[in-house]
């Protein structure tokens, strides 16, 4: 379901404590047909050696596919980029046929419909419904099929080289001691070192499907100086790169490569909710997981690279002026409403928030339940990072900045003057109206608007842009706004 909705009314989330089973509100068939008795602890192990032997023989894989890179190669220097570009702009079509795509009604070739819940059509081979696509039978080819299959997987490789050093380049700058003192320990940079070697297969795999003229690793400038910013880095950016996917992965032409890309995004969906509880926030506090158009993942990830190799492949997507919240929610703060203004790391639409406050403010070492938020399989607060009827106040950059790869690309919007904003969460795109208040600056107020029941919308990592109309969009036609979308900003709200 989509929901556009209108706000002016104010109400707080409220947290429900969780009690143990049977002891569910609501839920009364806690019947068991076994005797609920607790099992009993006797004595434990002291002795854990030498293991039982069992059959066994060697093995080996004496030629693995090769890797694209391996997990220490790539980018060597980090910092922002000194230099002149020598081309500007996004990569161009030879022709294009218009401003935007003109909305149209349903296709007529959809017109199944299935009244006795029994399979309607001829079925093709025993237990195999009639329909599908890639179902006949023809060999697979897992290489992208048009100018759109390439320039998404190219995008999706851009985002998955920045991972792969990312997640290294943390581990690098960082000791053992600073970890501890955000509360990770040996183990979770093992975790974290085995997430970067996820990038290598995942960059073997795109780089193979697009072929020789894949991107390559570019070098890059991280916003971040601790660990918890390390981290809160971590989960915005794996935020914008799943559902990066989730905006493009049905509109591919190949299924092919549809297919191997949605194993990938998978594991990646998993390191966001991993970086999630390592910041103490909620692992997934949404039903359904965002899909966003491929203009706004290029768009949060473009100016966190500094620069790519002379012959580096381009991408067509746009680049959009970027959203600014100013009352960003600090999820290092025990109370999040006393987050002052513009306390975020750096100017970048996904900068992590302020760390370093002071500590009688600070919920990171507080051991306290609803209150701390170090890491943990998760948490609930007592006061949330948000709520439906906040006042949220923004600045937006005006079109024309250099961003990206050597400041090549150019921020731009064919939208007028903003008079709503746009919420994009789960399966929902809500509009608020805009309040201008200066050049460039202006508030709303948070939706309240839910899913299905009592899941609301807005929550998680989440996805804002100023919008000069309320066009009525779905998940499966969201590009449609992006000739109306004027900034575009990452919001913190659970």
């Amino acid at each position: 379901m989509i929901a556009k909705t209108f706000v002016t009314s104010a109400c707080f989330a409220v947290f429900a404590v969780a009690l143990p089973n049977p002891q569910v509100p609501g839920y009364t068939d806690d019947d068991t047909p076994f005797v609920q008795t607790p099992y009993p602890v006797s004595s434990l192990a002291t002795s854990f050696g030498p293991d039982s032997q069992v059959p066994a023989t060697a093995t080996s894989d004496a030629s693995p596919p090769p890797l694209v890179s391996s997990d220490f190669t790539g980018a060597t220097s980090h910092g922002p980029f000194s230099g002149t570009p020598t081309i500007t702009g996004a990569a161009n079509a030879p022709t294009t046929l218009a401003s935007e795509v003109a909305p149209m009604p349903l296709n007529p070739t959809a017109t199944y419909y299935n009244t006795n819940g029994l399979p309607q059509n001829p079925a093709p081979a025993p237990y195999t419904p009639n329909g599908g696509l890639g179902t006949n039978g023809s060999l697979p080819r897992y290489m992208v099929n048009s100018d759109f299959d390439y320039e998404s997987i190219a995008l999706g490789l851009y985002q998955e080289w920045i991972e792969l050093d990312l997640f290294n380049n943390g581990l690098a700058v960082f000791s053992e001691a600073d970890f501890l003192s955000a509360g990770l320990t040996a183990e979770d940079r093992s975790y974290i070192a085995f997430m970067a070697q996820q990038e290598e297969g995942h960059a073997t795999l795109l780089t193979n499907m697009l072929g020789e003229t894949a991107p390559v690793q570019c070098t890059y400038n991280y916003p971040f100086e601790t660990v918890r910013e390390f981290i809160d880095f971590n989960q915005k950016l794996t935020r914008w790169g799943e559902s990066g996917v989730w905006g493009f992965i049905n509109h591919l032409d190949s299924r092919e490569v549809g297919q191997l890309l949605a194993q990938s995004i998978a594991t990646e969906a998993r390191q966001q909710m991993s970086f999630r509880q390592m910041l103490g926030l909620h692992p997934m506090p949404v039903w359904f997981e965002t899909g966003i158009p491929q203009s706004w993942a290029w768009s949060y990830l473009a100016p966190y690279i500094s620069s790519c190799p002379a012959n580096q492949t381009r991408l067509a997507w746009q680049n959009f002026p970027a959203l600014h919240i100013i009352n960003q929610p600090n999820p290092n703060r025990f109370s999040p409403n006393d987050t002052k203004a513009n306390e975020v790391v750096g100017n970048r639409t996904g900068d992590p928030s302020d760390s370093l406050i002071p500590s009688e403010e600070s919920c990171v070492n507080l051991n306290v339940t609803g209150v701390g938020c170090g890491p943990a399989i998760a948490r609930n607060r007592s006061e949330p990072l948000s709520f439906p009827g906040k006042m949220v106040n923004f600045t937006w950059d005006a079109p024309g900045s250099a961003v990206g790869p050597n400041n090549s690309y150019v921020t731009s919007t064919s939208a007028g003057n903003p008079t709503f904003v746009a919420w994009v969460a789960q399966l929902n795109l809500t509009y608020t109206p805009l309040t201008v208040t200066g050049n460039n600056s202006g508030y709303t107020y948070q939706p309240a608007g839910h899913v299905y029941g009592d899941d609301g919308a807005v929550n998680g990592t989440m996805f804002v842009a100023l919008t000069d109309s309320d066009l009525f969009l779905t998940p499966f036609n969201l590009s449609m706004i992006n000739p109306h979308v004027r900034a575009l900003g990452l919001y913190q709200a659970g």
